[in-house]
């Protein structure tokens, strides 16, 4: 009998806005989240598995696993599409609007 290997995929400094989606689509997925942790961007020895009391100045790290790497490859470029899709509504936002000159 075949012994089962688990993949893994990890994803560094999730916008908090989108954890909960990421987590949610991960659920569906068939994947588990291995670990979920909130890093300090400036105290590498600061790492807390639960969301401080003032989350600013922390970036998110989830790492995921599944049995089929299809799962996790499917999540990373639902993550990638969302990522791109909200850069792109905020630079929609950003550009001024052009007025007619007549």
């Amino acid at each position: 009998m075949d012994k089962l290997q688990s993949k893994y995929l990890e994803f560094k400094n999730i916008n908090k806005e989108i954890v909960d989606w990421l987590e949610d689509i991960a659920e569906e997925n068939n994947c588990r989240i291995e670990k979920k942790e909130w890093k300090s961007k400036y105290n590498s020895y600061v790492i807390y598995d639960y969301e401080p009391f003032c989350s600013d100045g922390f970036e998110i790290n989830l790492l995921l696993s599944s049995y089929d790497a299809s799962y996790l490859n499917f999540i990373k470029y639902l993550y990638n599409e969302k990522i791109s899709t909200i850069e792109y509504l905020n630079n929609c936002i950003k550009i001024p609007a052009i007025k007619n000159y007549i």
